[in-house]
């Protein structure tokens, strides 16, 4: 579904992400994990478009992403969760979501985004701000879908967010994987939330891919070292 070759991200002269090559499968979700300032918000951005690849090149189901702005990519396929989640806070949850709408025909929020997120139906007039952490994020995973994605991507979803919330958040993760047949891609910290929801976890250290792990048979000690400081 994904396939990254020879990929390199920099800011100005300083090289951020080493000649990275990786591909996801359909329906594959992916943890990428690492450290605080390992890059994995920086392949993030750039795989969206946000922040311009160097070099190399990324392909989503065959087509080439590499030189696409970020809006061309989204009707290509691709739906973003930013980190910090980044919801327009003065509109409601149903504005919210209608901006996800942009580069599909559907002109109303489609009836199976609030099936998976009961409780943005009950608040659809509230504004974005008033939400709980948690309500926020599922209002960015939303926005993101109603552009009907072939790839999510969610960069550090997690981060703030209380135990039981994250729980929930892998249930419904796995639910939208099975139900609309997308490949997910988490950029992640917490390893229980990754060992819970990937079918794989890479670690991202300085810009490389230095470990690679299939979930049934992850080594957890190896993942938990990386992570720790």
């Amino acid at each position: 579904m994904l396939s990254v070759s020879q990929y390199q991200v920099a800011y100005g002269q300083s090289e951020v992400i080493h000649n990275l090559n990786f591909e996801i499968k359909p329906k594959e979700i992916v943890a990428i994990m690492g450290r605080n300032g390992m890059g994995k918000t920086t392949l993030m951005k750039s795989l969206m478009g946000i922040l311009p690849s160097r070099k190399g090149s990324v392909k989503l189901d065959g087509t080439d992403l590499t030189s696409m702005k970020s809006h061309q990519r989204v009707a290509s396929g691709v739906g973003f969760v930013p980190q910090g989640r980044m919801i327009f806070s003065t509109m409601t949850v149903k504005e919210n979501i209608e901006t996800g709408l942009t580069t599909v025909k559907d002109k109303k929020i489609p009836q199976d985004l609030y099936d998976l997120f009961p409780v943005l139906l009950e608040m659809k007039s509230r504004r974005g701000g008033n939400l709980s952490g948690g309500q926020q994020q599922q209002l960015a995973i939303a926005r993101a879908l109603a552009s009907r994605p072939k790839l999510l991507l969610l960069d550090e979803p997690t981060e703030g967010i209380q135990p039981s919330i994250i729980r929930e958040m892998a249930r419904t993760l796995k639910r939208i994987r099975d139900e609309k047949g997308l490949s997910i891609i988490v950029s992640e910290q917490v390893l229980s939330f990754a060992l819970d929801i990937a079918d794989r976890i890479l670690v991202l250290e300085k810009g490389d891919i230095v470990a690679e792990e299939e979930r049934a048979n992850v080594n957890e000690a190896k993942i938990a070292a990386y992570l720790s400081v």
